[in-house]
């Protein structure tokens, strides 16, 4: 086959893998809209502002999410420090400070395995080491404490990535002016890293808003009716109230339930715009 026909035939395979990648892009994307249209067709006649002020009840017409959504906002509240401030710290040992050798590598091999492992496994952890261990019982900070190791291992290879972006004539010349290393990482490195750290992070905590095995291990209740007052008082969150009225055979709470999913999209929806904003106010000053 001669050089024409090979060109002949690589552009053909470059059609046809265009066209299996968009139709699979087009799949995907009509799944979505049937989802969404069927959630929204059954969820917004029963969206209002009764709805998002009452608490459960075992009348659906009296039903509302209250307790859920303020459950849901005060563990992203705790989980978002604890997980930020582990995950940074540890990408900043990993990446400037930690020597190359067995001890860094078997943390990355494990950060990055810690990844991937079924959130259920971190909700029996969270259960073993907070609730029974600790003895913080069934309360907001156990679940917090829980979701962060969850969600750290994501936050922690999305920092170590952002800081090895940042490029080294920023670290030499900032050496050369006389600062030691930390005044360089605080300075330099951090300040050109956080749009990228942030949106990582917020993109974790988007995964740690609708996760419910975890919560469901650790024991958060199903029935709440009162909003948390401090982080050892009980909760329960948006999935688990959602779970809750999908399980019931009342054809009114699977409405609900749908109504439950459109608040938690509005939720998850606002936290990815909040990252993109952030991103480009930072990107924009460094």
């Amino acid at each position: 086959m001669d050089a024409e026909k090979r060109l002949v035939v690589r552009k053909w395979a470059n059609r046809v893998a265009a066209g299996v990648f968009f139709l699979a892009t087009m799949l995907g994307i009509a799944v979505l809209v049937v989802l969404i249209g069927a959630i929204l067709r059954d969820g917004l006649p029963w969206l209002s502002w009764e709805f998002l002020t009452n608490f459960p009840s075992r009348i659906p017409e009296k039903a509302g999410i209250k307790s859920a959504l303020f459950g849901s906002l005060w563990l992203m509240a705790l989980t978002a420090p604890i997980a930020f401030v582990l995950g940074v710290a540890t990408a900043i040992y990993l990446e400037e400070y930690a020597k190359p050798g067995r001890l860094t590598r078997i943390i990355q091999t494990n950060i990055h395995n810690l990844a991937g492992v079924p959130s259920i496994v971190f909700g029996i952890l969270g259960l073993t080491l907070f609730v029974r261990g600790i003895g913080l019982g069934r309360s907001v900070l156990a679940g917090a404490l829980t979701m962060a190791l969850l969600v750290l291992p994501i936050i922690v290879v999305a920092a170590q990535e952002a800081i090895r972006a940042v490029p080294n004539s920023l670290r030499h010349a900032s050496y050369a002016l006389g600062a030691t290393r930390w005044q360089t990482i605080r300075r330099v490195v951090l300040p050109a890293a956080l749009p990228s750290i942030l949106t990582g992070t917020i993109l974790a905590m988007s995964r740690a808003i609708g996760e419910t095995a975890p919560l469901i291990m650790i024991g958060a209740l199903t029935f709440i009716a009162f909003v948390p007052t401090s982080p050892l008082d009980a909760f329960t969150v948006l999935p688990i109230q959602i779970f809750n009225w999908v399980s019931r055979p009342q054809e009114a709470f699977h409405h609900l339930a749908a109504a439950g999913i459109i608040v938690l999209l509005i939720v998850l929806l606002s936290m990815n715009l909040t990252a993109v904003l952030l991103r480009n106010t930072f990107q924009k000053r460094y």
